[in-house]
């Protein structure tokens, strides 16, 4: 089996990398590592650039995991493709970090988080950064 997690560098991805790490060594089981963006930007902060997934790669090879990074360019949004890629991949976790909004930015906005919670087959570990 598989956990897969979505990866932003921010805080909140950190958060859910580190958690996720935790699951996979625990479960003893392979990690998928997920950045996605819609590509409808110059320039997506979301999207993870060479040097964050060098450091992604060295600290998951460093404790031994057993991983795979998957980086989408695509036309879907990344809640849409961590869904498709949960059931494709049979994931039996799916690790999502959580950014603080307000519940009217929510409302306003949606939520990717809301959609995976919503719309994943499997169990969803929701974690926030410390602060």
């Amino acid at each position: 089996m598989t956990i897969l997690v979505g990866y932003v560098p921010s805080p909140e991805g950190e958060a859910a990398l580190r958690a996720a790490i935790d699951e996979a060594r625990r479960r003893e089981e392979k990690l998928l590592v997920v950045n996605t963006t819609r590509g409808d930007a110059l320039a997506d902060p979301r999207f993870a650039q060479e040097p964050d997934l060098s450091h992604v790669r060295e600290d998951l090879a460093a404790l031994g995991i057993d991983f795979d990074i998957r980086q989408v360019l695509g036309a879907r949004d990344a809640a849409e493709e961590i869904i498709d890629l949960a059931e494709t991949k049979g994931a039996s976790l799916v690790v999502i970090g959580l950014r603080r909004r307000s519940a009217v930015g929510k409302l306003i906005m949606g939520s990717a988080a809301q959609q995976i919670l919503l719309s994943v087959g499997c169990p969803v570990l929701a974690v926030k950064a410390e602060g």
